[in-house]
């Protein structure tokens, strides 16, 4: 396979020679969203390679933990990890790949096809927040899993997935059982952008930011206290009534 590289301000990819008009796509992509970004964050990174892999299994040798992060997943969320970040890079499957993945859910096929910007906001959510990887240390490896839902929601929250995940929620509440809250890991992906998107009702976009960008000292619920301004009993009770609120609409 011949690899190529195509350029863009802020961005290069590496790709299959025949992905160059898909890679010159996701690029500008790329930069929109670096520039939409660039209006909420301080710090918005350039200088972001993008892999672009036409294999699950290549994107799976590139980054191991891949596979046991999406096997711990809930099984309505696995589909759609259909990328990696890392220091200065990120990784993704080929569009072709992605779509071959997605559900007869509407939305499903939408939401992956922005994996590029998904994993593009958890380098940004980092350079935000200095605790949060990458890099994947160990002291960072640990916040991130303890954090998921912090993680996974604001990457779902920033690059627009999370209108098209309802069904995929509808999907995980009536096979999974009662969520736990803030979510577990393994609800992380689909469930922590619903916290998101209840606070941007609740207060508006630059709560959402400042959630993204600090972890509280004293932990997950004290941040939640903060960004909502309420109790997290209160928050909980809002947020349980949120999800029941996506699920009609989803039925509808």
């Amino acid at each position: 396979m011949a690899w190529g590289e195509t350029q863009s301000p802020s961005f290069s990819a590496r790709h299959d020679a025949r992905l160059t008009e898909e890679a010159k796509q996701t690029l500008r992509e790329l930069e929109g969203f670096r520039s939409q970004l660039a209006e909420s964050f301080e710090r918005v990174p350039g200088d972001i390679s993008v892999v672009i892999h036409p294999s699950a299994t290549q994107l799976s040798i590139a980054h191991p933990s891949l596979p046991l992060a999406r096997a711990a997943a809930a099984p309505a969320s696995r589909r759609y990890y259909a990328g990696w970040f890392g220091w200065q890079e990120i990784h993704v499957l080929a569009r072709d790949v992605r779509d071959a993945r997605a559900s007869a859910v509407p939305g499903s096929r939408e939401a992956l096809r922005l994996a590029p910007l998904h994993e593009y906001a958890h380098v940004v959510v980092s350079a935000n927040n200095g605790r949060l990887p990458p890099p994947f240390t160990p002291p960072r490896f640990w916040r991130y899993a303890a954090w998921a839902w912090l993680c996974e929601g604001a990457a779902v929250y920033f690059s627009g997935q999370a209108r098209f995940l309802r069904g995929a929620i509808a999907r995980r509440l009536h096979e999974g059982g009662r969520p736990r809250f803030p979510p577990s890991a393994r609800d992380a992906f689909l469930l922590g952008g619903t916290l998101f998107g209840l606070l941007e009702r609740e207060k508006g976009r630059r709560a959402c930011v400042a959630l993204a960008s600090r972890l509280h000292p004293k932990g997950q619920r004290r941040a939640i206290e903060k960004a909502f301004l309420e109790s997290a009993a209160d928050v909980e009770v809002e947020w349980r009534r949120y999800l029941t609120e996506l699920t009609e609409l989803r039925a509808v």
